[in-house]
């Protein structure tokens, strides 16, 4: 594949580059940016029509590379001091650790966006621009036409001023400012979603899967290759400190596009199970694991369907949209849950801790579906005579709603889209999911 072949002749990008879960590369999931960071690939893009007009587009963002939180930080200077003080052996790259490398994490980094991540929202803000010029114009954002809406987090507010940013540099707009909304109940539904909070995020039981799955023969078989690298023994090798290697050759990685000494604790299929982890955790806390935390979003899914039942509406009464361009951005807690209540990357078997080798070949790979900068792109085109189609786009590639595959068409239409989730914009409603007091505790 041309990924294989990019990597291949890049000794800079790790061997479990692809791998890495929510802490990875945009670059990984299209390689062709590795080349041309403002490369589109258009491919799969092709309206039914040449008439078909765009007519609004919502942009659902994660926000860019981030440091480490300090939760992460701390377990990385655990194993740190563990590989400083009993680590043996002369590797080179043992070596480098020991001499060259130093501890640069510190706590107060927290989770803040780092200048790579400032680029990731930039350069996004520039390819969208050139899939959509027609809406993601400069007339339209001086026009007053396009809405920015973040998180409060500091690393979404200063990917949302980077995807600004971006759009003015590249217009060399100097003379105008364009204002943004923070709004947690939109960009952070988990937060107060009782049900949600009680049930899964402060239940530890919710990782039950994930939990057992780092006992495995294949998890134990990772921590013990990793104490031999390093000729420790093995019980000081504990899952905590497998995962703070994983995400210390991540960070280094994502943040300094450097391929880190620690890369060599891991080989690849070390890196497959590590992934296969990862996805338990994000499957079980944030995906299909639980009824709820796709449920959680609901708030957001009503939020989108009704900006874009607005824009036809608009549309239709022949005057001009008054919202073109929504910019949204969140997490990546923000983006699963979104995605997982429209039924995409669902496979047909549950993630469980025992079916690692059955799902190889899974859809639901959060290294595929999240990393840094991730997106879910929806844009109205109206193809003539009300005919208006709805597309759907993650991390820039076309994808299919789910129960519209059928249909072969790269673009349904909008009221066949809602006829699919009549059931969730008839229903859904987010005080009632969420109140706790509601129905029963969920049974795993």
């Amino acid at each position: 594949t041309l990924l294989n072949s990019l990597e291949e002749e890049n000794p800079n990008i790790p061997v479990i580059a692809k791998y890495f879960g929510t802490k990875g590369r945009y670059e990984e999931v299209n390689p062709y940016l590795i080349r041309d960071i403002l490369a589109v690939n258009r491919s799969g893009l092709q309206p039914p029509s040449p008439q078909c007009r765009e007519i609004h587009l919502t942009a659902i963002i994660r926000h860019g590379t981030r440091y480490p939180t300090a939760k992460n930080v701390k377990k990385m200077q655990k194993l740190y001091k563990l590989v400083q003080s009993s680590a043996r052996g002369e590797e080179s790259w043992l070596r480098e650790i020991l001499t060259q490398w130093t501890m640069w994490y510190t706590e107060d980094m927290d989770g803040r966006l780092v200048q790579k991540g400032v680029g990731d929202l930039k350069h996004l803000a520039v390819r969208l621009s050139k899939l959509f010029p027609t809406i993601i114009s400069e007339e339209k954002l001086r026009g007053g036409l396009f809405k920015f809406i973040t998180s409060s987090k500091h690393r979404c507010v200063n990917s949302t001023l980077s995807f600004k940013a971006g759009l003015t540099e590249m217009w060399a707009i100097t003379d105008v400012e364009f204002q943004h909304a923070v709004n947690d109940a939109l960009m952070r539904f988990f937060d107060t979603c009782t049900k949600f909070v009680q049930e899964v995020d402060n239940n530890p039981s919710a990782l039950t899967e994930m939990d057992k799955f780092t006992q495995r023969p294949e998890m134990v078989r990772v921590q013990e290759k990793i104490a031999d690298r390093l000729d420790v023994p093995y019980h000081l090798i504990t899952y905590d400190m497998v995962e703070a290697a994983f995400y210390l050759c991540a960070y280094e990685f994502a943040i300094k596009t450097a391929n880190s000494p620690w890369c060599r604790l891991f080989d690849e299929v070390d890196g497959q199970v590590m992934e296969y982890a990862l996805d338990l955790k994000q499957f079980w806390k944030r995906g299909y694991g639980y009824d709820i935390n796709s449920k959680s979003s609901c708030i957001l899914f009503h939020d989108v369907f009704s900006r874009l039942e607005k824009a036809v509406n608009d549309h239709n009464s022949g005057q001009p949209v008054a919202e073109a361009v929504t910019v949204q951005v969140g997490h990546a807690e923000t983006l699963l849950p979104l995605l997982t209540l429209l039924g995409f990357f669902k496979d047909n078997e549950t993630l469980m801790s025992t079916n690692y080798a059955s799902q190889r070949e899974r859809s639901f790979r959060t290294s595929r579906m999240l990393p840094y900068a991730a997106n879910l792109v929806l844009v109205l085109f109206d193809c003539g005579g009300q005919d208006i189609r709805l597309q759907p786009l993650v991390n820039e590639q076309p994808v299919v709603f789910p129960g519209l595959a059928d249909r072969q068409e790269s673009m349904p239409l909008y009221e066949d889209v809602k006829r699919q989730y009549a059931e969730l914009l008839n229903g859904c409603d987010y005080e009632t999911v969420c109140d706790k007091t509601q129905n029963t505790r969920i049974h795993s």
